[in-house]
């Protein structure tokens, strides 16, 4: 396997502080080419495209607000998100969408704040990177509202079901999907339901610092998943569709460079 790309890694976190460079490294070394760096807030958007910004034709970003961070949203949000996006690095809306299981947000301002991301990726006409946990009939329900105005979207780290599958398949979305399909416990329902996802739209990630596969050969000191681990998740993605590795592989590096516009 090689030039894979990481559809979502969160290198802004303070875990990546010391050592971003040999984990940059040995990523590559890997066989994972590319990495797109998850912006979560203002903050982290501008961080994300710094990093981009430093490591050019290696890092993209994306610029969004997290639904749990929906509640830091003012009026200047908006703006200050549309002038990210004209940054050369900047290459999808998002992270995005809606978190009901905690709501470190009240739900009724992450619908505010994610329809207002929606609307700001149709009017910039680029791609959605989108989240949704413990929501899934209200996140239809917006999105479906607005999918005719949208160009593409990924349902980024997908943990769901085959029910959640056929209903993102009807609305033509991407679906990212991370280590939790390694995990023996929570993952069996992603184990099938990433056998109904259409090869085109299928992309894989980390969600590093998150998210680790449990199943790795190897100890990983504080448990801090990294985008080196991406071979691993698209070997089990493979296993449990059926597909042959170095086809899968390939599949998801041509459809994540068109989904995100890079040209490489």
């Amino acid at each position: 396997m090689k030039h894979l790309i990481d559809i979502g890694a969160n290198l802004t976190s303070h875990s990546f502080s010391k050592d971003l460079p040999e984990v940059l490294s040995r990523a590559q070394q890997a066989g994972v080419s590319k990495m797109i760096v998850t912006g979560t807030s203002i903050d982290h958007s501008q961080q994300a495209i710094e990093l981009a910004d430093a490591y050019p034709e290696v890092l993209y970003a994306t610029a969004g607000v997290h639904p749990h961070h929906a509640k830091e949203c003012n009026d200047k949000t908006l703006s200050t998100l549309e002038s990210f996006a004209q940054q050369q690095s900047v290459v999808a809306i998002g992270e995005c969408g809606l978190d009901f299981n905690r709501n470190f947000s009240p739900a009724d301002v992450q619908e505010k704040w994610f329809e207002a991301q929606l609307e700001l990726a149709s009017s910039l006409d680029l791609p959605l990177f989108l989240h949704q946990r413990d929501a899934h009939e209200k996140f239809i329900e917006i999105l479906s509202r607005w999918r005719d105005k949208l160009g593409a979207v990924v349902a980024h780290c997908f943990t769901g079901n085959t029910e959640e599958v056929m209903a993102y398949n009807d609305l033509d979305l991407h679906i990212g999907i991370t280590g939790w399909i390694c995990d023996e416990r929570r993952g069996q329902s992603l184990q099938q339901a990433v056998q109904h996802i259409p090869l085109d739209r299928l992309m894989i990630e980390t969600d590093a610092p998150y998210l680790l596969p449990r199943d790795l050969p190897v100890k990983v000191k504080d448990q801090r998943n990294e985008p080196a681990y991406l071979p691993h998740i698209c070997k089990a993605v493979a296993h449990y569709r059926g597909d042959d590795l170095e086809s899968l592989s390939t599949s998801t590096t041509e459809a994540s460079k068109k989904f995100f516009n890079l040209a490489i």
